[in-house]
């Protein structure tokens, strides 16, 4: 079995895409497993070669050069039907590299909003993690807040509408803000993670920047309630049918938002599972509340439909004692193994389900009936369905 490891992309988030695509490279060979690397560049080129699957090839300083001499593969379509076959391009021999599992390692769009999903579905190939609505649907944080609001799920209020609505009609837009909400107000573009984008307006004036910085990462805005008291709070689950919730984290951060740097660069990062002091394993919370956040995430995952892994991320108001559920991320970056190593689940038994939840999910759909039959063709020629010349 050959698993292509896909990541990189065309996204904001193409970066941390990388570090997520190289750690799993690394365990899944030390586990002894077949791994190729295909990594998408910021220009949506891709690229298959074993120099990829190592960090350092990215923080070179040559790395653009060494990209435009890497041999260049093309995708063949009649060959790749459950499975992705690539050919190594000009030979009259062609050489083959097979893709047997998919293990999407993408963040942002391009990728973790199910365009990847959906190519490996054409292609039935299996592939870990989310499918193609559930990795949509986590991945809009405007459909993710209209599902809780479906589901009576605890969710800051929030106002959100896209550029155009922005343009025209500005006045009404801040007015209706002010209106619902009340600063400081979280600014967001909604297809966008890793806080990237992301402002925290404490005025008028701030609210009016962070809009325009959101619209600059995408079409539609997302502004909410600020939480009060805050604690930030998260829990992964994986699985398919059965579903196993891990221990609870708490995220401390110094500044007012757990901004990019707080997550991946300062102390190693606390998204990374680097940066000790900014977490706290398991959560400062009592038994029920904890009970409350590991069960509020399984019905989350499984309302959306997601498959292998999610992470629900929730805003914790310590003076109310209310819980409020936020972002639902189908694709936790590092797959979180620092938060799953801490549930008692090292990162190679981790990706040794994932893979189980992959091959049980493709067996489960290749059962379904795909087919219909029909004697429409036989009519096609009929008065009502015969084109006009």
């Amino acid at each position: 079995m050959n698993i292509g490891v896909f990541f990189g992309g065309k996204s904001p988030e193409h970066d941390v895409s990388i570090i997520t695509g190289e750690l799993v490279i690394s365990e899944l060979k030390k586990m002894g497993m077949h791994v190729t690397p295909i990594y998408i560049g910021k220009n949506g080129e891709w690229y298959i070669d074993e120099r990829l699957g190592e960090l350092k090839f990215f923080q070179s300083k040559e790395k653009n050069a060494a990209l435009k001499n890497f041999e260049k593969y093309v995708l063949n379509l009649k060959e790749s039907m459950g499975k992705m076959v690539f050919n190594k391009k000009g030979l009259l021999v062609t050489s083959n590299i097979v893709i047997d599992v998919a293990f999407p390692c993408f963040h942002g769009s391009n990728g973790e909003d199910g365009t990847i999903q959906g190519m490996l579905e054409m292609f039935n190939v299996p592939y870990v993690g989310c499918d193609v609505a559930s990795s949509a649907l986590a991945f809009d944080k405007i459909l993710t807040k209209l599902l809780y609001q479906s589901l009576d799920v605890p969710t800051a209020k929030f106002v959100y509408f896209n550029g155009a609505d922005w343009k025209n009609k500005k006045e009404q837009l801040l007015t209706e803000i002010k209106t619902k909400l009340h600063f400081p107000l979280f600014v967001k573009p909604p297809r966008l993670g890793s806080s990237i984008g992301i402002t925290r307006a404490k005025d008028e004036k701030e609210l009016e920047f962070g809009i325009e910085l959101a619209l600059h990462y995408g079409e539609k805005v997302l502004v909410e309630d600020g939480v009060e008291n805050l604690a930030d709070i998260t829990c992964c689950v994986i699985g398919n049918d059965e579903l196993t919730a891990s221990l609870v984290q708490e995220s401390v951060f110094d500044s007012e938002l757990f901004n990019f740097e707080e997550k991946y660069l300062k102390d190693g990062g606390a998204q990374t599972g680097n940066a000790k002091n900014s977490l706290i394993i398991p959560a400062r919370l009592d038994a029920e509340m904890t009970k409350k956040v590991q069960d509020m995430a399984k019905e989350i995952y499984k309302s959306i439909g997601a498959s292998g892994i999610a992470r629900v991320d929730f805003l914790f108001d310590k003076k109310e004692n209310k819980l409020y559920a936020n972002e639902i991320n189908p694709l936790p970056g590092t797959v979180y193994h620092h938060l799953w190593k801490a549930s008692g689940l090292e990162l190679n038994e981790l990706l040794e389900k994932l893979l189980q939840f992959a091959k049980e999910r493709y067996i489960a759909k290749n059962k379904i009936t795909y087919t219909f039959k029909t004697d429409l063709m036989e009519f096609a020629n009929s008065v009502k369905l015969k084109m006009e010349k």
